[in-house]
């Protein structure tokens, strides 16, 4: 949506080279795939676990502070490694070659307020497929922010800043709310309907699970340090749900990754489509352990390329993808953790102020071939 399509130069049968050279990476990955992949999400997951056991172990002894802060920091990783770097995978499917029905996606369950199923259909169905698209993306400012300066302004969006943060303090509670598409769904003729009813009613029994074992069963298993535990495992929810945000954040709201409006993805090809998921992500570089606590997604470009390849193999796959970025004269989007959060949070900011000026369409500008014939249709 911007004056400027950073696309131009490409023309319609090199959109389809590219799609074909992206084509033969995943498709390299895929007939690699092994036992030490699986040997590598098998480790993870039993990591994960034994973290959070003994975590909650010396939460049993939070009334004295070291007890307090070595358990909730314990926790608190755990629970990150649960949402990111398994769950989030899992549920993507990129396990399911294993066969493994402990590692499916088909029965996975992650330590979250929104059900499994809800989340997929949400995530991986709307979100990859429409990615970046205004009005078609609920990931995409979490349908409560102005997302693009082409966007009309209201005052409303003076509080976007604002809204964002309670966001981000209470991330698995708003994500429930727009897999749930709670904004469309409030009117009353809408609340009524009994697929919305029926979604809701899960929705509301995962969080009564979510509250009844974080809030209720492990503190008062801890007896004398019922409220110190109490007070951890919220300030475990709230580092959990920060810090999944802003990595979310800097995937796909940093400057210079693009956004696009409906009619763009008229009749899109899989080159056409390939090219979307390029320019509308962005990476995080940093070092592996950064890596393996954003849940990989610091590869984002990566992951929206091949969402369904296993998350460990995204470090192997970013070279040859940022190599395809440089032939094809191509912005690759990335930089290092406080850069790209504090990006993202300018554009929040700036998209919550009116524009300075009425942006013009700068003439003599070129379109690519794919998107004249789109806006031709």
């Amino acid at each position: 949506m911007t004056a400027i399509d950073p696309t131009a130069h490409l023309t319609a049968e090199q959109i389809e080279e590219l799609g074909r050279e992206l084509d033969a990476i995943r498709d390299e990955v895929i007939a690699s795939r092994g036992e030490k992949d699986a040997a590598y999400i098998r480790k993870v997951i039993s990591a994960q676990r034994k973290l959070e056991m003994a975590s909650r172990g010396v939460l049993l002894f939070s009334f004295f502070p070291p007890a307090w802060l070595l358990g909730t920091a314990g926790l608190s990783v755990a629970k990150i490694m649960d949402n990111m770097e398994i769950g989030h995978n899992v549920l993507h499917g990129q396990w399911d070659w294993m066969r493994d029905p402990k590692i499916h996606s088909t029965t996975w369950e992650w330590d979250h307020v929104s059900p499994s199923d809800q989340w997929k259909h949400s995530h991986n169905e709307l979100h990859h497929t429409y990615t970046n698209v205004i009005g078609k993306d609920n990931d995409l400012g979490y349908g409560i922010m102005r997302v693009d300066e082409d966007q009309k302004w209201h005052p409303f969006h003076l509080g976007q800043p604002l809204w964002n943060f309670i966001n981000a303090c209470f991330f698995e509670y708003g994500i429930a709310a727009y897999d749930l598409e709670l904004g469309k769904n409030l009117h009353k003729r809408r609340r009524k309907n009994p697929e919305f009813r029926a979604r809701a009613k899960d929705v509301g029994r995962k969080i009564r699970k979510q509250v009844l074992k974080d809030y209720v069963i492990h503190p008062l298993l801890s007896g004398p340090s019922f409220l110190t535990t109490l007070a951890a495992t919220f300030t475990a929810n709230l580092v959990r749900n920060i810090w999944s945000h802003s990595v979310i954040m800097c995937g796909h709201f940093p400057e210079g990754v693009q956004v696009f409006e409906r009619r763009s993805i008229r009749n899109e090809t899989r080159g056409q489509w390939y090219l979307r998921q390029m320019m509308g992500s962005a990476n995080i570089s940093g070092s592996k352990a950064m890596h393996f606590m954003t849940g990989n997604l610091s590869h984002q470009i990566e992951h929206h390329l091949f969402p369904d390849l296993p998350s460990n193999r995204y470090a192997e796959v970013a070279v040859k993808v940022r190599a395809l970025f440089e032939k094809y004269e191509l912005e690759y989007v990335t930089g290092p953790l406080p850069k790209q959060v504090f990006s993202a949070w300018r554009k929040v900011v700036r998209l919550s102020l009116p524009n300075k000026k009425p942006k013009a369409q700068k003439p003599g500008v070129k379109k690519p071939d794919h998107e004249q014939e789109l806006v031709a249709a």
